[in-house]
């Protein structure tokens, strides 16, 4: 069956201002309003649905895909130095001067929030792209043709403080009150949080690497910390890019690695606090700690005990714990 028919996307402006109406509604911490949409929690509506509509995926397309806060960005960067290893030297890289979000645009909250129909004919082959929408409602033509999505899936204890923690330092708030931990956590764990509910996002795109793995790869974050090499080699295999024997046995693997460290992506970000790829948000405040366990730092022990049986039950017979 095609994708296509599985998913309603509004088509006209009366269709969408109707649809917008008729949603559920929460204010997120920033004051904006998200909509329940298609069974997922969306602040940019409009941008959302220009991408559904408008973007057509092309055979060699592939798509950085995940939850927020959970490895996008140096994910984004890894896959960029794969792929672009041939053109750029390490010592010559983009992302050297560019923040990862800049040569992979995120398209439903930035390519298509500046324009519903953006012109990406000029982009060279494979075109590189990322989003946290869902599987289920990402544009058929992503679903469909033969590009390559990665998603990579990050423990969800680390991937909510990092999240409450993003939020808060851009809105500037120094201070962690316990009562701004209690009411996020809450709302992490009733999926009422942007693209939530959390679980639901993960097993969409596992299931789907499940039954198509040569579409889908699925990366754990955890796993890439504790050792790149080996799964940067499953990436570029994925995408068609696979490390020769010659770069396998020299430094190509440790120089991409190197390149992309987190001190690395975070000096380039704060060297050049004039460039955002987000007008409201500062390139450094994409990069905290990335370490792997820092929620035992935030979350009071009844905190992980309900956040542990809420993925207990949710991933229960799927194979992913």
């Amino acid at each position: 069956m095609n994708s296509s028919s599985l998913i309603h996307v509004p088509k006209t402006e009366a269709e969408l201002t109707q649809l917008k109406n008729s949603l559920p509604q929460e204010l997120w911490f920033n004051g904006n309003p998200m909509y329940l949409y298609q069974g997922f929690w969306t602040q940019k509506l409009e941008s959302l649905v220009a991408f559904q509509n408008h973007f057509e995926a092309h055979d060699t397309d592939i798509f950085i895909t995940s939850a927020r806060k959970a490895g996008t960005t140096w994910l984004k960067a890894l896959v960029y130095a794969i792929c672009n290893r041939a053109n750029h030297p390490p010592s010559e890289s983009p992302l050297l001067v560019h923040n990862p979000h800049e040569l992979v645009p995120q398209l439903e909250s930035n390519t298509y929030f500046k324009s519903k129909c953006p012109d990406l004919s000029s982009l060279k082959s494979p075109r590189l792209f990322g989003t946290h929408v869902p599987y289920p409602s990402l544009p058929s033509s992503i679903k469909d043709t033969n590009c390559k999505i990665i998603y990579i899936y990050r423990n969800p204890f680390d991937t909510l403080v990092s999240s409450l923690l993003f939020y808060q330092s851009v809105d500037d708030n120094k201070t962690l009150k316990p009562e701004l931990l209690g009411q996020f956590f809450d709302m992490f764990c009733e999926g009422r949080i942007p693209f939530g509910p959390f679980e639901d996002h993960v097993l969409g795109y596992w299931k789907q690497s499940l039954e198509r793995p040569h579409k889908v790869l699925f990366v754990k974050y955890e796993d890439l910390k504790a050792d790149p090499k080996p799964h940067l080699k499953k990436v570029a295999e994925f995408v068609g890019c696979p490390f020769s024997e010659e770069e396998e046995m020299g430094s190509v693997i440790d120089g991409i690695v190197k390149l992309c460290s987190l001190e690395k992506l975070k000096d380039v970000a704060t060297s050049n606090k004039s460039a955002r790829v987000y007008s409201s948000i500062q390139n450094e405040k994409f990069f905290r700690k990335g370490v792997v366990g820092d929620w035992v730092n935030y979350l009071t022990p009844s905190m992980v005990e309900r956040l542990e049986k809420l993925m207990q039950e949710k991933f229960s017979g799927s194979g992913l714990l």
